[in-house]
């Protein structure tokens, strides 16, 4: 066999899903540095759900050569921490009698729009995170994240239908070995 039967996996960088977990990541730990003191247990469950949005993504696309159902399981965590996060910012509005944007108010159509940069990342928001008030910045969080949230819903479905199409590693391994006992016999 020229080629193993473990397929090609990672590739995480190159997922749209990803890339707006580290956008996400960074502007939460910046956020919470700066609106939250040291003491607020909710910083560091904040700063631990985004970093889990992003890492459970890491972990699936590399476990995916030997597992589907580890790659599917942990990518649905990291969709999972990153609705733990949105909540964290809307009770962050809530607590702080601040305004939540209307999904369609121009601010968050703005935002939006932001999200088809071809060279989108934390750079594009920084001038927002760095100079905005706490219920702006929370309201741009809110947007990234439902965005990322619509992003790894359609990363699950892609990796559902391609299990679906290719099974898992324990279909390959069986008809690896049968065509190797079908070529050596």
């Amino acid at each position: 066999m020229k080629d193993g039967f473990i397929p090609k996996h990672g590739g995480y960088k190159n997922l749209l899903a990803y890339k707006k977990a580290v956008i996400i990541y960074q502007a939460t730990v910046y956020f919470c540095d700066k609106f939250l003191t040291k003491f607020d247990r909710t910083k560091d469950q904040m700063v631990q759900a985004s970093r889990s949005g992003k890492q459970n993504i890491v972990e699936g696309s590399m476990a995916s050569a030997v597992s589907s159902k580890t790659e599917i399981t942990l990518t649905n965590v990291a969709r999972a921490s990153n609705e733990e996060l949105l909540e964290d910012y809307r009770d962050y509005l809530l607590t702080h009698n601040m305004k939540m944007w209307d999904k369609n108010s121009k601010q968050a159509l703005f935002i939006r729009k932001l999200a088809y940069r071809k060279d989108e990342s934390y750079e594009t928001y920084r001038e927002f995170f760095e100079t905005r008030s706490a219920d702006v910045f929370a309201n741009i969080m809110i947007c990234l994240i439902n965005q990322c949230n619509a992003l790894t819903d359609a990363l699950i479905r892609r990796l559902e239908r391609d299990f679906l199409q290719n099974g898992g590693m324990q279909e390959k391994m069986y008809k690896a070995r049968k065509k190797h006992r079908g070529d050596n016999w």
